[in-house]
């Protein structure tokens, strides 16, 4: 049996845990969790998405990303705007200080990949991409 110390599932969280603690203190300026910042990046790529569509693309369930959405709608980073074709659903936009941010945190965020990843030839990192899509 493999030390606990040693296995992938310990490996992960861990390397997990290093990447969240360095994002949450760059951004704890900003009042945004890593998760947080995750999904103004889905919303800088695409704005306007359904909830349910911004919950598919980053992977976190209904309940979870409602209250994501809640204290960024309450931040005024973004907004619930109606769906046009569906009364049931909302369409999340950014406000003018979510789509400001973005020049401003997308630098932070390329430092911090950057320091996160230092220690790994760039074969490795693209390694570690491959291996991390697989198990995804």
């Amino acid at each position: 049996m493999t030390e606990v110390s040693k296995s992938i599932g310990f490996l992960l969280s861990k390397a997990y845990q290093r990447a969240c603690a360095l994002y949450k203190e760059k951004f704890d300026h900003y009042n945004l969790t890593p998760q947080q910042f995750g999904l103004l990046r889905f919303l800088w790529e695409e704005d306007g998405i359904t909830q349910v569509d911004l919950s598919t693309r980053s992977q976190i369930d209904r309940t979870t990303i409602g209250g994501l959405i809640d204290r960024l709608e309450q931040s005024k980073l973004l907004v619930r705007l109606p769906h046009p074709g569906d009364r049931r659903a909302y369409r999340i936009s950014l406000t003018e200080s979510g789509k400001g941010l973005e020049k401003e945190l997308t630098p932070l965020a390329e430092e911090l990949h950057k320091a996160i990843l230092a220690p790994l030839s760039p074969e490795e990192v693209v390694f570690l991409t491959t291996i991390l899509q697989k198990l995804r």
